[in-house]
């Protein structure tokens, strides 16, 4: 079963500033609502908090477009804010990490200003151009992540440049050592100032195929998404062990959460194997298969994303387990900011709110690995609700809303499917309390918040049930040596329950969890035991004669000596 000493006892909480707290008045969260939050923090267990950029930004793409590295966002607050929060979170225990983008810069940026000056700017260079060879023909047919060309031609020239994202987001050329330096330089002015660490954001397109070839399989005139072509390619290993080497000259002990979104295992230990030489522990998005079968036929097939396929999930644990988790360092994670909320996506919102929303947290976190946990995922929060249009980068959204509503699709089924889609689903306003604007803010908030009698913290922190009072509880378990240092072993039983053991020393876990809104059983081995065995229970269970049955999201762990 494995190396049982190589993982951390990181449990990192990501805080989105801009929906968390706001102290200003403005509807925008800044850092002094993440500073007057701390012991909320501190309280629920975690150790470590990773905050989404903070640095100044036009905000096309919600800061990830940086145009100052070195300077805080006003919205956010400043510099003496910064510092106060970083001392004020150590002074709890608690540790900083800042989300760093490292593939593409804004276009306001001073570098990509100065680079459009012409071939002959020194930091022309730290971009990628093309010439036009053709007139009016694109470099190539890759599609940007955010729809058209990857390439955007630059009207002084006529040369084009290079962009994944935005077009106000150019992608910097990491072949040029300067770029390197200045990346790292970066760094270290954070780390000076005390952070302990970076979320590296989508680090895994540092590198382009050479020559930028077509995709020859896409239709004529058609534009496609060939990651192939830019994404996981060999030279990101080098250009992400330089980086860890050189901050790790002066700051050994820097985090470095990658976030790669399209790794599969192997990669992912490439990225982080052996421990310190890159990343300590990477994000990949490919977690969650899902049922196609499942989706609603009613909405549009392609932007929708079907209900969990329990057995396939149990089965890339497995495989990101033994192939990750024996040699290196998982990260677990139930959603972020560029996903739906986890009791949204993967559990049941309405019937079976409180239960799933426990049970996928007790499946998720107590495996071997690193709990990132989104905020308001500790209440329950749910996808965001729609209450206006713009920001949700949904293409003719009036248009698709008018559309379901002709087909007979209800208003409320309509919203519910558009809030599924968009890009604010997770970035609601934080739920501090029942009152207007849910205790986020004095005035309206910037994405919206949904006001919930019961799915706030207030309520939840005085309510021994609460999903609120079960996470903090869990993270204690989470805490124990069984559950950081453990060897993992997933255990046979019929879909949708999981179960696996975990092991350390002379003690042994047990955790199975009921994935489905309907009443589970299936045979499985257990140790003898009682009720005071267990650790954690959610729902209701009942075990004899080698079966397990469990009620909808019901879950259960038992702990017994070896």
């Amino acid at each position: 079963m494995g190396n049982t000493q190589i993982n951390s006892e990181e449990i990192i909480y990501q805080i989105y500033p801009k929906s968390f707290l706001d102290t200003n008045h403005d509807g925008i969260g800044d850092l002094n609502g993440v500073i007057q939050r701390l012991d909320y923090i501190k309280e629920l267990g975690v150790t470590a908090i990773w905050l989404n950029p903070i640095f100044t930004s036009p905000h096309v793409d919600n800061g990830y477009d940086i145009s100052d590295y070195y300077t805080v966002d006003p919205q956010y607050g400043n510099m003496t804010l910064v510092a106060r929060l970083i001392d004020e979170a150590h002074k709890r225990g608690l540790k900083i990490l800042f989300d760093l983008v490292l593939n593409h810069t804004s276009s306001k940026h001073y570098w990509f200003q100065e680079a459009l000056k012409g071939p002959d700017n020194p930091y022309r260079d730290y971009y990628i151009w093309k010439e036009e060879e053709e007139k009016e023909k694109l470099p190539n047919n890759w599609k940007s992540f955010f729809g058209g060309s990857v390439w955007e031609k630059e009207s002084e020239t006529g040369a084009y440049y290079f962009h994944l994202f935005d077009k106000e987001m150019p992608d910097l050329n990491w072949q040029n050592e300067a770029v390197r330096k200045e990346m790292i330089k970066v760094a270290e002015f954070w780390l000076d100032k005390g952070i302990d660490g970076y979320r590296l954001d989508a680090f895994i397109h540092m590198e382009k195929a050479a020559g930028y070839p077509d995709a020859r399989y896409a239709d004529p005139g058609k534009l496609v998404s060939a990651e192939e072509f830019f994404a996981n390619l060999p030279q990101v290993d080098n250009y992400l062990r330089e980086f860890s080497a050189r901050i790790r000259e002066t700051y050994p002990n820097a985090y470095l959460l990658g976030e790669a979104a399209s790794a599969v295992p192997e990669r992912a230990v490439n990225y982080t194997f052996p421990k310190g030489k890159a990343c300590d522990s990477i994000v990949s998005f490919k977690y969650f298969p899902m049922d196609e079968k499942k989706k609603d036929n009613r909405f549009p097939l392609e932007s929708q994303e079907g209900k969990l396929n329990v057995t396939a999930f149990k089965q890339v644990m497995d495989e990101w387990q033994r192939k990750v988790g024996e040699v290196s360092e998982m990260t677990l994670y139930l959603n972020n900011h560029d996903m739906q909320r986890a009791v949204s996506r993967l559990g049941d919102p309405t019937e079976f709110r409180e239960e799933s929303a426990k049970t996928l947290a007790v499946v998720m976190y107590l495996q071997r690995g690193v709990p990132v946990m989104l905020n308001g995922e500790e209440i329950g929060m749910k996808n965001l609700e729609l209450k206006r249009w713009e920001n949700t980068r949904i293409e003719r959204i009036h248009e698709v809303y008018t559309t379901l509503l002709d087909r007979g699709i209800s208003k409320e089924e309509a919203r519910n499917y558009l809030s599924s889609i968009s890009i604010n689903a997770s970035r609601g306003a934080m739920q501090w309390n029942d009152e207007r604007f849910a205790g986020f803010s004095t005035v309206e908030p910037w994405s919206g918040v949904n006001q919930e009698r019961m799915y706030n913290v207030a309520v939840q922190e005085v309510d021994p049930s609460s999903i609120l009072t079960f996470y903090k509880r869990l993270i204690q378990v989470k805490k124990k040596a069984l559950f950081t240092h453990g060897a993992y072993e997933m255990l046979v039983s019929k879909s949708p329950i999981m179960s696996y053991r975990r092991v350390y020393e002379n003690e042994q876990a047990f955790v199975l969890s009921n994935l489905s809104g309907e009443t589970q059983e299936s045979e499985i081995d257990l140790p003898l035991f009682s009720d005071q065995d267990a650790v954690l229970i959610v729902g209701k269970y009942s075990y004899g004669e080698g079966t397990i049955r469990l009620s909808p999201y019901a879950s259960l762990v038992i702990k017994t000596t070896l």
